[in-house]
């Protein structure tokens, strides 16, 4: 594969958006050819606001694009997926957030996500293939719920293990398995 086939990896952060410890920024700081959604300046809880910043983005990016998605960001892409387009040659969508459920204290609250159109999460098929990466103990979703919503996108879900929320609150900076499955999309 060249430089020129060789698909770019355009990570998709959550809610909080860039974390300087998270396995997204340091992968990104590792990959040859990957960039980052930028951080929103307004309307930071607006799923249109970040579904356009995903959209610009890819705007950006000629040639094949892995996306790379981690919580919110999982539910920014499959929303960006109902609703545009583009080519994409596969996502790694890892521990969702279940938006569609409360979230625990200090993250955004429902009614705010439902107002700021989050809700319903989409559950159709993704044009393109996708790894669904679930978390058996995520503060943040259940993985019973993460598995259906896996089965809904066509996703192939990958059992991660007890890895909390997958950041660095639950002990990962880096996260390795994201190249290896990465590589399974290229």
């Amino acid at each position: 594969m060249t430089l020129e086939t060789t698909p770019t990896v355009l990570i998709v952060p959550g809610l909080r958006d860039h974390v300087a410890e998270h396995w997204q920024t340091l992968l990104e700081l590792k990959l040859p050819k990957a960039v980052s959604v930028p951080p929103l300046e307004h309307d930071k809880l607006s799923c249109a606001a970040r579904v356009a910043a995903l959209d610009q983005a890819l705007a950006k990016i000629t040639g094949p694009v892995i996306l790379v998605a981690h919580s919110a960001g999982v539910m920014i892409t499959v929303h960006w997926a109902q609703r545009h387009k583009r080519p994409i040659q596969g996502a790694l969508l890892a521990t969702p957030a279940d938006l569609e459920r409360p979230l625990p204290d200090g993250y955004p609250a429902f009614d705010a996500l439902t107002v700021n159109g989050w809700v319903p999460c989409p559950r159709v098929p993704l044009p393109f293939p996708s790894i669904v990466g679930a978390s058996r103990n995520d503060p943040l979703a259940q993985f019973e719920r993460v598995a259906e919503l896996a089965a809904d996108w066509g996703s192939r879900l990958v059992d991660l293990g007890e890895v909390g929320h997958l950041n660095p609150v639950a002990g990962y900076g880096p996260w390795p398995q994201a190249e290896t499955l990465i590589s399974e999309l290229a």
